[in-house]
This record gives C-alpha cells, sequence and structure tokens, in this order.
C-alpha cells in the first residue's frame, strides 16, 4: 500500500527540522501500512539521533531479518554497538556488512566507508572528546518518498539538499555538520583535511572549544606539539574556566528534551525512564529524578542502576530512610555490584556515619587499616593517572609535614591532562596547596609564632585561594615560594623525629580529652580525632595565655584597689606599632609585591587594648585560628579582613541549608527554624532586598498573609517574585543573611562597616570579661561566683559566631575559644554538645543575647565543673617549640 505524499513530505520537514521524535511516529504510521526495509532503518536513524541505541539495534535485527544484506542496517547496528562502548561487536556487525556490500555490489560510498570503519578500528585511535563517526542524512525529495542515507564522503552535499528542500539552514545546525566532518577526518587519519576544516570554523567563531579541541588533536596525531598545546590551552580555558557548567547543564537539558519526546512514543519503556532518570538527577532535579526513577523500578524490579540512583536522589531530598533502602535494594539485586557499595558509603559518610561507610568500603577493597596515603598509592598503582587521588595523597603528605612528597603530588596534578571542570579546580587548588607546602616548610623548625599565614600571605593571593580561582593572575603579580633546597639550606627545613617527651605525652592526653568537646553530634559530622588533638591543644593555649593576662590585670587591680564596676573602661582605640612580617621573600611578601597597598580594615589587632588587658579579643581568637590552619592545611582558613579589594564587596561566609533541591544533610534540620525567622521579619519590615540590593516592598496585605501562610521557600519566592535576601537582627547591630530563589542560605559578607560595628562588640564583650574576672572573682572556685564570668564568655560566643569573621571555621575556632576560656576561669566543660545542637546556628538564628544565653545554658551549665589542675599542664608553646613539632604531635598516636 502506498504512503500519501503529504506523510512522505511530513518526514522530509520532520528531518530537516531535527525533530527526531515526530520523524519517528510518522514512520511508525508508514511501517504499519507496510514494512519496508528503508523506513525501518529511516526509524533505526532517528533512533540514533536520540541516542535510544537499543531501538536502533532492535530496527536493524528486524531490517536486516527482510534483507539480510541490507548494508545501512549494517553501518547503523555497528555505530549502535560502538555507542554502547561494545567495539568488538561493532567492528564484527561492520565485517559482516563489509561482506554483504561485496557480495551484491553496493553502492561504492557505501562499500568504502564500510572499510574505513572496519580499518578505523582496527588500527587508529579514535578521538576520545567526541562521539563515535556520526552518519550523514541526505534528505531528497523524491516521487517514492523521503531517503535518508549515508554519506560520509559527501557531507557538503548534504547541506545544499537539506537547505533545498527544508528552507534555510540554521547556523547551528551548520556548525554541528562540520564540527563532525572535521572530527570524521581526524578520526580516518586525514589530518590536514581536519586542520582545514577546523581553521574555517574558527575564522568565524575563534572561541569554539569544539574546534580547538579538535584543531590541537589533529596537530598532535601530525607530531606539532607546541601548535597542539596552545589550542588546547584555549580551548580549556574558554570551555572549563568560563563555560564548563553552563555548557554542561545545556547539554543535560538537551538530552531531557529528548528522552521526554522519546517517551512520548514508548511512555512504558523501562530503558527510557531510567536514562532519563539519572540525567535529571545530575541536572540536580532530583524530585523529577525520583519520579523517572521510581517508575522504572516498578517496570524493571532487577535495575540495579536505577535503584542506586533512586537513593541517591531521595538522600539529597533529605528522604534519608528510603534513600537506604533503595541502596540497600540495589545490593541485594547484586552484592557485588561496586558503585551501589561505594554510593551506600558516600550515603552514610554524609550522614556522619564513618562505621557504617567503612563496612561498606569492606565490601569494595580489602580494608587492613593501612594509611591513607598507602590506600590512595594502591589506587594510584592501577590508575596512575587518577588526578583525585594524586590530590588527596599530597594532601595527606602535606598534612603529615611530609613536604617533598607533597610538592612532587602537587606537581603531578599540575601537569594531568584535564577532561571536566572538577577536575580543573582541583588542579588551580593544587597550585596554592603546593605554595602552602613550600611556605609551611620554610617555618617547620622555627618558632610556631613565625607561622603567620594572615601576616606573611599576600592578600591577593589569599583570596584566590579561598575563591578557587585560576592562578595565572596571581602568578603574574605574586613572588612565589623558595624552593625546598632554599629551606634545606637554611637548616629551617630537617625531618622531624617526633619523640614523645613525658611533657607532650601529659599535654596530648588532655589534649584528647578537652578536644572531643567539639564534636557536634548532628548528621554529616564526622568524628576526627586529629582535629579533637588540635582543639585540645589550642584550646589549653587559650587557657594559658589568657590566664597570664588576666593574672597581670588582677595585679594592676589590686594595686589600684578599685572594684571591677569602675574599672571599666570605655573602647579605646589606641594606635599600636606594627609587627613586621617575618617573611620575606615568600607568598605575597607584603613589602615586594603589587598588592602591598591592601584594603584589608583595621580592627582591634591594630588598634587593640590589649596594651592594659594583655591580650586584644582578635589576639585571643587568633591563636585558635592558627591551630585550625596548621591541622588542615587544605582548607583556606583566613581572616576576610585580610584579604585584598574584595573585603569591600563582602566578601564572607555562605553556608546553604537547600541548594536546589538538594537538602544539605548537615545544616537542614535547621531549615524550618530559619525559615519561621525570615517569615517573622519579612512579616515585621514589610520590605526585603532583591539580589542588587534595592528595596522590594512587601507592605500590601495579600502579600503579608501570603507570607504567614508560606510553607517554605517557593512560597516566599513567590510572593516576592524574585531570588532576595533579607538581615536578621543581632542586639545592636546586624548579619546579612539570605536566601536566594531556592537556594536557602546564610550568608555573613564582612565589609568595611559591619567589620567596625562587630569588632566594637566584641572589644566591649572582652572588655567588660576581663574586668569581671579580674576583680573579686579572680581565682574564684565558687560556681555561683563564677556564673556572671560564664555568661560573659557566652556573649563573646555569641557576638563571633554572628560575625563569621573567618572564610572558614569559625565554628570550630568558636568553641573552642570557648572552652579554653572557660579553663581559664578554672570552669571545665565536661559533657558533649548535645544531640541536634549546633551552637553556630544557635547563635545566628537567635535574634538577643539573653535567649542565646538561656538556650546554650540549659545544658552547658550543668556540665561545667570546678577545675585548676590544668593549671599545671606543661606550656603547650614549650613543649612543642617548633612549627614542625606541632605537625607531629598532631600527626602521631599511641594506640
Amino acid at each position: 500500500m502506498a504512503a500519501s505524499d503529504s506523510e512522505r513530505q511530513a518526514l522530509v520537514e520532520a528531518c530537516a527540522a531535527r525533530d527526531w521524535s515526530k520523524a519517528i511516529r510518522i514512520l511508525d504510521s508508514l511501517i504499519s501500512q507496510f514494512s519496508s526495509v528503508l523506513d525501518i532503518c529511516k526509524r533505526a536513524y532517528c533512533y540514533s539521533q536520540l541516542e535510544l541505541y537499543k531501538h536502533v539495534i532492535k530496527d536493524c535485527n528486524r531490517a536486516l531479518e527482510l534483507d539480510p544484506d541490507c548494508v545501512q542496517a549494517y553501518v547503523l547496528k555497528g555505530h549502535a554497538f560502538s555507542a554502547l562502548g561494545k567495539q568488538a561487536d561493532a567492528l564484527h556487525i561492520w565485517e559482516q556488512g563489509h561482506g554483504a556490500a561485496v557480495r551484491q555490489s553496493a553502492d561504492t560510498e557505501q562499500l568504502l566507508e564500510l572499510e574505513k570503519l572496519c580499518k578505523l578500528k582496527q588500527n587508529r585511535p579514535v578521538m576520545a572528546l567526541e562521539q563515535p563517526v556520526q552518519l550523514s542524512t541526505s534528505l531528497t525529495n523524491h516521487n517514492s518518498g523521503a531517503g535518508i542515507q549515508s554519506k560520509s564522503g559527501n557531507k557538503a552535499k548534504l547541506n545544499k539538499q537539506s537547505s533545498s528542500t527544508a528552507g534555510s539552514k540554521t547556523k547551528s545546525i551548520s556548525l554541528d555538520f562540520r564540527l563532525s566532518r572535521g572530527i570524521a577526518q581526524v578520526n580516518e587519519g586525514n589530518y590536514e583535511q581536519a586542520v582545514s576544516i577546523f581553521n574555517q570554523i574558527l575564522r568565524e567563531n575563534p572561541m569554539s572549544p569544539e574546534a580547538l579541541i579538535g584543531r590541537g588533536t589533529a596537530y598532535a596525531f601530525q607530531k606539532d606539539l607546541d601548535t597542539a598545546m596552545a589550542d588546547f590551552s584555549k580551548s580549556q580555558t574558554q570551555w572549563l574556566e568560563r563555560h564548563g557548567r553552563g555548557v554542561a547543564k545545556l547539554v543535560l537539558l538537551w538530552a531531557i528534551e529528548d528522552l521526554t519526546k522519546a517517551l512520548e512514543i514508548e511512555p512504558n519503556s523501562s530503558d527510557i525512564l531510567h536514562e532519563r532518570g539519572i540525567v535529571n538527577f545530575k541536572s540536580k532535579d532530583y524530585q523529577a529524578a525520583v519520579e523517572d526513577l521510581s517508575s522504572c523500578v516498578v517496570l524493571d524490579k532487577d535495575n540495579k542502576s536505577a535503584f542506586t540512583y533512586l537513593g541517591l536522589s531521595l538522600s539529597s531530598l533529605g528522604e534519608y530512610a528510603r534513600a537506604e533502602e533503595a541502596h540497600k535494594k540495589s545490593l541485594q539485586l547484586d552484592p557485588k555490584f561496586e558503585d551501589g557499595w561505594l554510593h551506600l558509603a558516600q550515603f552514610y559518610q554524609e550522614l556522619g556515619r564513618p562505621e557504617k561507610a567503612l563496612e561498606c568500603l569492606e565490601r569494595v577493597i580489602q580494608f587492613d587499616s593501612r594509611s591513607a596515603i598507602k590506600d590512595l598509592s594502591i589506587g594510584l598503582d592501577i590508575e596512575g593517572s587518577n588526578i583525585e587521588c594524586m590530590y588527596l595523597r599530597a594532601s595527606c603528605h602535606h598534612a603529615l609535614g611530609c613536604y617533598g612528597d607533597a610538592v612532587k603530588d602537587y606537581d603531578c596534578v599540575l601537569d594531568l591532562e584535564l577532561d571536566s571542570v572538577d577536575k580543573f579546580v582541583l588542579q588551580c587548588m593544587a597550585f596554592y596547596q603546593k605554595e602552602m607546602a613550600l611556605y609551611t616548610a620554610s617555618r617547620a623548625n622555627l618558632p610556631f609564632a613565625s607561622f603567620d599565614i594572615d601576616g606573611d600571605v599576600d592578600p591577593l593571593f589569599k583570596e584566590y585561594w579561598c575563591k578557587r580561582l585560576h592562578p595565572k593572575y596571581v602568578c603574574e603579580r605574586v613572588y612565589r615560594q623558595p624552593p625546598l633546597r632554599t629551606s634545606l639550606k637554611s637548616g629551617r627545613l630537617r625531618p622531624q623525629d617526633f619523640t614523645l617527651t613525658k611533657h607532650k605525652k601529659l599535654l596530648l592526653q588532655a589534649a584528647d580529652s578537652i578536644g572531643k568537646k567539639i564534636q557536634y553530634d548532628c548528621a554529616g559530622f564526622l568524628p576526627n580525632r586529629r582535629q579533637y588533638r588540635m582543639a585540645g591543644l589550642a584550646a589549653i593555649e587559650v587557657a594559658q595565655k589568657v590566664q597570664k593576662a588576666w593574672r597581670s590585670l588582677h595585679a594592676e587591680w589590686k594595686v589600684s584597689n578599685k572594684t571591677s564596676a569602675r574599672g571599666v573602661r570605655k573602647t579605646r582605640r589606641k594606635e599600636k606599632p606594627n609587627i613586621l612580617s617575618q617573611n620575606r621573600g615568600g607568598v605575597g611578601c607584603s613589602t615586594t609585591t603589587s598588592s602591598e597597598t591592601s584594603t584589608s580594615y583595621s580592627t582591634s589587632e591594630d588598634r587593640s587594648t590589649s596594651g592594659r588587658y594583655g591580650l586584644s579579643w582578635h589576639e585571643v581568637y587568633s591563636l585558635a585560628v592558627k591551630w585550625r590552619q596548621i591541622s588542615e592545611p587544605c582548607d583556606p582558613v583566613v581572616w576576610v579582613n585580610k584579604l585584598s579589594e574584595e573585603f569591600n564587596a563582602g566578601f564572607g561566609s555562605h553556608t546553604p541549608l537547600i541548594n536546589g533541591q538538594a537538602k544539605v544533610a548537615r545544616y537542614y534540620p535547621y531549615y524550618q527554624r530559619a525559615l519561621g525567622v525570615a517569615k517573622k521579619i519579612m512579616e515585621e519590615k514589610k520590605f526585603v532586598n532583591s539580589a542588587s540590593d534595592s528595596i522590594i516592598d512587601l507592605s500590601d496585605v495579600g502579600k503579608l498573609q501570603c507570607i504567614v501562610n508560606a510553607d517554605g521557600c517557593g512560597d516566599l519566592h513567590d510572593v516576592v517574585g524574585e531570588d532576595f535576601w533579607l538581615a536578621t537582627p543581632c542586639d545592636s547591630t546586624a548579619f546579612e543573611g539570605g536566601k536566594k530563589g531556592y537556594d536557602f542560605a546564610i550568608r555573613t559578607p564582612c565589609t568595611p562597616s559591619r567589620w567596625e560595628d562587630y569588632d566594637a562588640e566584641m572589644i566591649m564583650a572582652w572588655e567588660a570579661l576581663c574586668n569581671d574576672y579580674c576583680g573579686e572573682a579572680y581565682g574564684s572556685t565558687d560556681l555561683d561566683s563564677l556564673k556572671k564570668i560564664q555568661q560573659g564568655i557566652l556573649r563573646l560566643t555569641y557576638y563571633w559566631y554572628n560575625f563569621m569573621p573567618l572564610s572558614r571555621g569559625t565554628a570550630v575556632v568558636g568553641y573552642v575559644v570557648l572552652l579554653g576560656l572557660h579553663l581559664a576561669a578554672n570552669m571545665e566543660v565536661t559533657e558533649n554538645i548535645p544531640k541536634g545542637v549546633q551552637v553556630d546556628w544557635e547563635a545566628i538564628l537567635t535574634p538577643n543575647l539573653s535567649s542565646f544565653i538561656d538556650s546554650i545554658n540549659s545544658w552547658l551549665w550543668p556540665s561545667i565543673q570546678i577545675n585548676t589542675s590544668w593549671r599545671d599542664y606543661p606550656d603547650v608553646l614549650g613543649a612543642f617549640t617548633t612549627t614542625g613539632s606541632i605537625i607531629a604531635g598532631l600527626s602521631n598516636y599511641e594506640e
């Protein structure tokens, strides 16, 4: 039965418009009327454009049943196997097709194409960044219908024919075909022709990453490596640094669109639901992913991959019980499913359940208590170019003080080739970490006081390090660290022979006990004994330094014989002579770099009251900051006012509760409370701030009622109509926190004006604490007499957490100082933080000091006991005399 001319014409138009789903529906109609081998091959080709390769194979098999010598079916089927990664099967199919073509004296171009495909798979490498060679489509309007033919050697003709048949072609389609032609020429070994094609594309679009990569590959095969590297460098800069994530998202959207069209054809296809579910997960549309994957596992109950991705999606939405069940189901189907075990391990790790995570990892590798470095080295023995393993091993060497090995691994990371945005970020971080390893090495055999990242390191370097930016700009403006051989020659770097002396042992035992108190008993917070030890030693040093300052202040009080109340003085702003940096020629030596005129804003560090009080608040917290910096060198922990011009723009911390649809395991438990605070402020203030800082009026009665009724971020966003932020109260000052669309987060931008406000609060809180304790309460062992002192410590803690003056680590530093100040006043915190409580969030979400004190002391005050035995501890920096000895102390353990 002859098909109508109208259907054939519609088929031509659908193919010309690349509407493959519509073309498939038309072909379904035509094939239902008459099973033409040619139409079946056409449909197979349309399926290939949607990357539904199993359907391609199915149609090709049907065509070959009708005509065992159908060359086009062999070509299409081979491409489908190749796209599925089954190269041996693809070669076998093409060889069969070549035999059929010879037997029937097929079209010469088809025969030549099959010969090239067979030779290609046997002898030549294929470009790694592209799909296998694609078929071209030649659409001609014959009386008998639309023909879809393989024309790999005549693609220029294709564009002309498509244009004459379907109207003007779009520039993007033309570009895609020309890129495909160039890639095909590379794969076929015609490198000069490929270069010519890519040159033409680059004349019209000089910054095309695909053309740069293609031309670079052609040059590389011609052994013109310098020219190839130039093209690759340009493509990486354009693609990875500026456009990588955006283009990746666009590609995912295209994939979802094509898969959705495919589902219109086969609504009950578990394969398509599975693929779309994975794409939705990768595009962070977790709700859509759950819907697709749930439908998939109903249709295909044995799909282990669908179950594990369902678990990942549910976990991102905070549905942890269902997520765990889905992960376990995938492993019931296949107990040797490595990805399933790894995903379940990741799930347990994010929930802060390391024992469960290790149990899962034991099923993947043989676990034998080896160190992280040994495990990573084994991984690198298997895959030497694994950038993640190399970077992590470098980080471990760095933390342990093995600077030679660390620098060597960081250099390897910098030398590896890139193939993703995430790896590009790791490479950038390797540059900064290498410089910091060299900096620390130059201070390994010097007193810990010489380790001063905030004073020594150039503000521009720190800013780029914190923001993980490309280091090219930094390299041009900041002096590099001296190499290891310079530190070796100067005697600053010698092997650390850790000897556990009596004093060290006493300090480490005490530190391990004290430091455990920093642990949050919340999902996502893993135990870390290195950080426990860091926190304990830091708290003891804070107590020792503060107690010394308080002793001097108490002596002054006795001489003057004034009460603490009369001794309170107003905030003073005396200038303090600047202490010159001990760094000369290291990272960002501020006297020799272009960024020496940093906009770093002055604080109590520069105009402190430490003349009378012995220490300023900034100096107290800086003690703990240095310990945090040395214990985890791969975290950029710095004072934000010591960055470059970004300080004026409000650089600060950003703590998300919801990221898109993903519920951040650590912080989401505070979501409802944060949402309630936001709603209350919106009701009271009747306005919020837009992303551009303009005022958005919300005084309309209808809008206010919608705010009251809002159940989530989406409801508030609908009321406002755009992304917005709002400021939450904090007694007499405010910090800025906000949400953007469905990204709900706390932001604390530290601008100079905000810094001065909180600096004043911290100065007053610190001076009040010093005066209260150094009068009659000094040395008291009566808890009732110390109640006011303890509340003074919480006052300082409250403003510190709302201040958020560090790029990272504010939470742990704040609690370390809290522990240290309690010790200095003869009070020991004996209990852990209660389950579900995060002290920094309690401060951020509590609008006034008295409410914060009441909330925290409901569990903290009952745990406090008098302790004066800490005074017998050896001096921390007397026992650990050098930076290197501190690193060794943090890295060596006796079971």
